[in-house]
């Protein structure tokens, strides 16, 4: 007994001596690769901006000579006047497509294509370059400055004309009688080993994993929503449009308009709690009032209704988003809705895919893109837009944005360009004529302003980027219900600086959210068990129901809100904080 006891106490310690090696051995291969990837990256980014100069270079010495073209499928056209420009704008694609390009899982078909993210884009461009061919219009416009009066196309009723100053001042927002804060304490200075956190997350949905308030920013998800309404009066001026067609330019300027300032705004915010609900009442000086709430946590899905005099805005956000390594994937789900008042017009649209870069190494940077189509369920029009992706080997202007206004029959009414950083102008549509290779030819009328970027206060990248709304979203006000963005403690401490408390309130926030769940659960099972109906989590302020446009169903807000704040009755809301 005592030798075969020996003889396994040997054996138990030369095998624990080969599984300790054999640990070694896989942890110093787990580093070998992690400097890989790593060096890798630093590659990567050093060849881009490599490819970048050489681009530069050779677009800066190479001359522009007149060709000559022997191709027996030359076209020519008349001559057009010296007071013109000429582009091209993204058609909708001939083949059948749903509503809102999306397939049977919800997810935008060019959302699923544009994963690679610039890898194997070259590839992906030269096996259809002839479809792309088939969805470009080539676009004859006359310049402001030309012999026709823009007046005739810029006229709105009861609004004058649509000329870019009437434009800029409809943005100012009306005198108040409460002052809003002009800053917010600056950012502070926290070095943080990304690689030691985001290595551990490629390949996986970031909204299950913990992140530390170091890569966020003072703001919820249901405030960014709610900064979607910065450029709401557009809104009111596609109001008092009598032509739909053009007022569904408006409305496409106004879904552009949500993306404006996430050019260099890469911090990531807070993910609401179950129950977080989120107002913002800015009837008194800009015209409109919203509310969110988050309806679910897993998926993690936001409701919000927001009004305005002549307007209402509806929409269920969710989102999914995947760590590739050198970019983080989001892709938007779930459809918005607006709905005007007066003509019943009933839109539809969803979101485009947005890629963060360089995550690993080098600056961080957004680019959106995607194709996005705006249905009015009521007269049949629809607006196709193309986010163009961003490329460094495209001579395209970067962030580029072009697209179509089309009535019932699809016949071409209106032009739209720009891009989604600064501008967007649209053109109505005179001619169409057709070439020789069955490509479409508009001759429009001149431009006008549909929407510009609003210059953000300076030295805002001490701010986190923030714009002045942005700065005054999270601002403390009194009366909001007990559950609102504003009162989430690990948000506040963040904004006051102290991120080392801001992350502890995240860390018992989240534990006391997993505690909720886990006690739902054992009421539903314990529900289940004697038979008795099973019913999870209800959110209080947006009922589930299906929308009879879309057929989808949706959480549509029950209006019981401002009411309850008005008597400061919050008895419904659950403990969140």
């Amino acid at each position: 007994m005592i030798n075969a006891c020996a003889d396994y106490l040997d054996i138990s310690q030369n095998q624990g001596k080969r599984w300790q090696r054999m640990l070694q051995y896989e942890h110093e291969q787990r580093l070998r690769l992690e400097e890989m990837v790593e060096q890798i990256a630093k590659q990567h980014s050093s060849l881009e901006r490599q490819a970048k100069k050489s681009m530069l270079k050779v677009s800066l010495s190479t001359p522009t000579v007149p060709q000559n073209h022997n191709d027996s499928d030359e076209e020519f056209y008349d001559a057009v006047s010296e007071h013109t420009e000429e582009f091209q704008v993204a058609l909708p694609h001939t083949r059948p497509k749903s509503v809102h390009r999306r397939n049977d899982s919800g997810v935008s078909q060019v959302s699923i294509d544009s994963l690679g993210a610039n890898l194997g884009q070259a590839e992906s461009e030269s096996s259809e370059s002839e479809s792309d061919e088939q969805d470009v219009a080539r676009v004859i416009s006359a310049r402001n400055g030309s012999a026709k009066s823009s007046k005739s196309l810029t006229k709105v009723k009861g609004d004058g004309s649509g000329s870019q100053d009437s434009l800029n001042t409809s943005l100012v927002p009306k005198p108040s009688r409460r002052s809003r804060r002009t800053k917010i304490p600056e950012k502070p200075s926290y070095s943080i080993n990304l690689w030691s956190i985001m290595k551990n997350c490629i390949g996986r949905d970031l909204t299950k994993i913990p992140m530390p308030v170091n890569f966020s920013e003072p703001l919820s998800m249901l405030q960014r929503l709610t900064e979607e309404l910065e450029y709401a009066s557009i809104l009111d001026r596609a109001a008092k449009c009598e032509d739909a067609c053009e007022q569904l330019a408006y409305v496409a300027a106004f879904t552009l308009s949500a993306y404006a300032t996430t050019t260099i705004r890469t911090g990531k915010p807070f993910n609401p709690m179950l129950g977080e609900t989120y107002e913002c009442d800015r009837t008194e000086d800009l015209g409109w009032r919203s509310f969110s709430e988050q309806v679910s946590h897993h998926p993690p899905t936001a409701a919000t209704y927001a009004e305005g005099k002549d307007w209402t805005l509806w929409q269920e956000f969710t989102m999914s988003s995947k760590f590739r390594g050198k970019y983080l994937q989001i892709i938007p789900k779930g459809i918005a809705h607006l709905e005007f008042k007066k003509s019943g017009n009933h839109y539809t649209w969803r979101k485009v895919t947005t890629t963060v870069h360089n995550i690993i190494v080098g600056r961080l940077w957004v680019d959106n893109h995607g194709e996005m189509d705006i249905t009015n369920h009521k007269t049949g029009d629809k607006c196709h837009l193309k986010y163009s992706q961003y490329s460094y080997f495209s001579r395209e202007t970067p962030r580029k944005v072009t697209g179509i206004v089309s009535d019932l029959t699809g016949e071409a009414r209106w032009v739209l360009t720009g891009t989604w950083d600064e501008r967007l102008e649209c053109a109505k549509i005179l001619r169409t004529k057709s070439t020789s290779k069955g490509t479409p030819l508009f001759e429009s009328g001149p431009h006008k302003l549909l929407w510009k970027f609003i210059k953000p206060p300076p030295e805002n990248e001490k701010i986190f980027w923030f714009s002045h709304l942005a700065m005054q979203l999270n601002e403390p006000e009194e009366g909001v219900a007990p559950t609102d963005s504003r009162l989430r403690p690990d948000q506040r401490v963040m904004e006051e600086q102290d991120w080392d408390g801001a992350n502890k309130e995240k860390v018992r926030l989240e534990e006391k959210q997993r505690a909720a769940r886990k006690k739902r659960e054992m009421e539903m099972d314990r529900a289940q068990t004697e038979g008795k109906p099973v019913i999870g989590y209800e959110p209080v302020w947006f009922k589930k129901q299906r929308n009879p446009v879309t057929g989808n169903p949706i959480h549509i807000y029950t209006g019981e809100y401002w009411q309850a704040k008005q008597n400061q009755e919050w008895s419904k809301c659950p403990d969140v904080f």
